[in-house]
């Protein structure tokens, strides 16, 4: 999985969209980073429904039900990076690689890295390698490294790739 910071912020956008009040006052449940109303309609627009068939049954504009499912998809895509932020955290391999680096040089290091502290992974150079290609395909150019990465490893063998700033 790869990590990076998106641009917009919800503080800008929220000063710019209009709430109605069924979304001023729906708050989010204590388990959920999603509004009953954003569930509502996501189910909704999931079944196959339009803005427009959703927001005639939840008895709205099809604006707002736009507004609803965008912060929606917001909340997911920040729960998913906190949860990404956590796994990071949790995995006991985390390695710096500089730019530059040629990709066929990145299991090495990681298994030695994994050896230093005594883990030994089960997976092959070429399952680190695949799994490097589908989680950052941007981050390659051909052979080598586009930019800094921190890559992290759990003990499973899963990789995740963040970014470096």
């Amino acid at each position: 999985m790869i990590f990076e910071e998106e641009g917009e912020g919800e503080e800008g956008e929220r000063g710019a969209e209009k709430m109605d009040d069924s979304e001023r006052s729906d708050t989010k449940s204590s388990y959920s980073f999603l509004t009953k109303r954003q569930l509502e309609v996501l189910q909704m627009r999931h079944q196959g429904l339009s803005q427009q068939d959703v927001a005639d049954r939840l008895g709205t504009t099809r604006s707002n039900i736009s507004i609803l499912e965008k912060r929606a998809h917001q909340n997911i895509a920040r729960a998913q990076r906190t949860v990404q932020q956590w796994m990071m955290i949790r995995a006991p391999i985390s390695l710096f690689v500089k730019g530059g680096t040629d990709v066929f040089d990145i299991p090495r290091m990681i298994f030695a890295a994994a050896d230093e502290m005594g883990i030994r992974l089960h997976v092959t150079s070429m399952d680190i390698l695949v799994q490097l290609r589908r989680n950052a395909p941007r981050l390659f150019h051909k052979r080598v490294l586009g930019r800094d990465v921190r890559i992290y490893m759990k003990e499973n063998g899963e990789t995740m790739v963040e970014v470096a700033e």
